[in-house]
């Protein structure tokens, strides 16, 4: 019995998996997607997305993945909440292994996203979405003169605290130790704003609130010299400590960056190897939007298409 072969495998299910598995499938690709462990992605655990085009009075996080999939289904693309073990990359047709189930095929897009870090609080946890965020992009709107955090002390936190005194009354950084390792000119550009301040020496110890009844409001505070604690009021918290891309899978198979980001080129979705296509924040350092992750899930799928075109398996 010969084996079958799919034209493609999608790995992950974010904006980008699932905008690749709608183009590919519109394209008689009979795409499968395996969505892995957080299916849909990081706007699963996102309430309210409220700049999305199409969506004018917004719309919930796993409500809009639902809508992706079902988009995908419709054209008879495969989903499946499985995750991928392992993948041999060495030799087209590729092989892709869920559990005791080897799958091959003609190409692989990877949309496997990248995971915010996070406190590891489990106040946090239960707060995630209700005055605690991890893209002040995403949310800063929903906090017009409100009192926020910002936990951090690299660029990225500079850049989110900055962005966030457009809607915020007043934006303080929490920050564990005495100086920041932000770039001296996001420093500047960060304490030389009038709605910033720091919060040196200091990491949350837990958030109070709760989810059913307002959400987040405040934070009880640990001094790193001292060890004594205190309660703040606040509106949000952000955290803003990095981001993992999820690409352990393909260490060793694909090129990453230093960060472990897949790299892909310059005007495509190409990987190092013929016939892997990357996709969404496993290749995005910048923008991380659901919006560009849909885009470059769009442009996977295309890639993906015309390389099948032209390298037909004999």
């Amino acid at each position: 019995m010969t084996k079958k072969i799919q034209k493609v495998i999608i790995i992950g299910s974010g904006p980008a998996g699932l905008t690749a598995a709608i183009y590919a499938a519109r394209a008689n690709l009979n795409p499968i997607v395996f969505e892995g462990l957080q299916p849909g992605g990081q706007l699963t655990i996102t309430t309210d997305v409220e700049n999305y085009p199409g969506f004018p009075d917004g719309i919930m996080g796993p409500e809009m993945m639902d809508l992706f999939r079902k988009q995908a289904q419709r054209f008879e693309a495969e989903t499946h909440f499985l995750t991928v073990d392992k993948v041999d990359l060495t030799e087209r047709p590729f092989k892709v292994f869920v559990g005791d189930k080897i799958h091959h095929a003609e190409t692989i897009i990877v949309s496997t996203g990248a995971s915010a870090q996070l406190l590891g609080l489990e106040s946090e946890s239960k707060l995630m979405g209700y005055g605690v965020s991890a893209c002040a992009t995403c949310d800063g709107f929903f906090f017009k003169e409100k009192k926020v955090l910002i936990v951090g002390g690299g660029d990225s936190a500079m850049e989110e605290a900055i962005f966030l005194t457009k809607f915020a009354s007043s934006v303080s950084i929490v920050h564990r130790r005495d100086e920041l390792r932000a770039s001296k000119i996001m420093q500047e550009r960060a304490l030389n704003n009038p709605k910033i301040d720091v919060i040196w020496n200091s990491s949350i110890e837990r958030m109070i609130g709760d989810p059913s009844n307002g959400g987040l409001t405040g934070v009880v505070l640990k001094d790193t010299v001292s060890g004594e604690t205190s309660e703040l009021k606040c509106d949000g918290v952000f955290i803003a400590i990095g981001h993992t891309p999820n690409s352990d899978l393909f260490r060793g198979k694909l090129d990453l960056d230093e960060k472990g980001y897949i790299i892909t080129g310059a005007d495509n979705t190409s990987t190092s190897v013929d016939g892997v296509f990357a996709s969404g924040d496993i290749q995005d350092t910048v923008y991380r939007q659901a919006v560009t992750a849909a885009g470059s899930g769009c442009m996977a799928a295309l890639d993906a298409e015309h390389f099948l075109e032209n390298n037909p398996l004999d």
